[in-house]
């Protein structure tokens, strides 16, 4: 049986409260948006695919000893609205500004250990933190002009990093978390 797998950044509690208070109006006007749900909003680091449910364990593992070697990722910070991909948007995202660098070591270190592991094929376009807050519906598209409201200034360290099991539903991925190592 396979698995659809991906590895995320946690995000603390006071960061989703926010993030969930800044789409509120949006989707209240924008009829053409479903929200991500609170309990899935994450910074994506590696996005693995479609595995063999044998590969969870070893997958653990290597979380396990990389978010221990990596240390803290500080002083992150909610960047700018982006509408992903550009052209033909099916996401509402918020770019992260990484201001030390350690979420970008952190997502390249983890990318290499899984590549050289072959768990992973690295992406050729370079890496975007961004967390999605919201999905356009399926056949919709997104009404030219939508103003966003002002981001919340917010500066918060990742805590985690964790292996999702993706559950694709009808209403909406559901995100099971397989492993969840804290950074130190």
């Amino acid at each position: 049986m396979k698995a659809r797998l991906f590895v995320a950044l946690e995000l603390p509690a006071p960061v989703v409260e926010a993030l969930g208070a800044w789409r509120a109006p949006l989707l209240r006007s924008v009829d053409a948006l479903r929200p991500v749900r609170p309990e899935a909003l994450h910074v994506t680091l590696c996005f693995l695919g479609w595995l063999g449910e044998e590969s969870i364990a070893p997958l653990r593992e290597l979380v396990r000893t990389s978010a221990t070697g990596i240390g803290g990722v500080a002083s992150l910070a909610l960047g700018e609205p982006l509408w992903l991909p550009r052209r033909r948007p099916r996401v509402l995202a918020l770019a992260l500004e990484d201001r030390h660098g350690q979420l970008g070591d952190l997502q390249a270190g983890l990318a290499e250990r899984l590549a050289t592991d072959g768990w992973y094929e690295p992406e050729l376009r370079p890496y975007l933190p961004h967390v999605t807050v919201a999905r356009v519906r399926g056949g919709s598209s997104v009404p030219r002009g939508v103003e966003l409201p002002p981001v919340p200034r917010l500066v918060f360290d990742g805590a985690a990093v964790t292996l999702y099991r993706s559950r694709l539903e009808p209403t909406g991925s559901r995100y099971e978390p397989l492993f969840v190592g804290k950074l130190a």
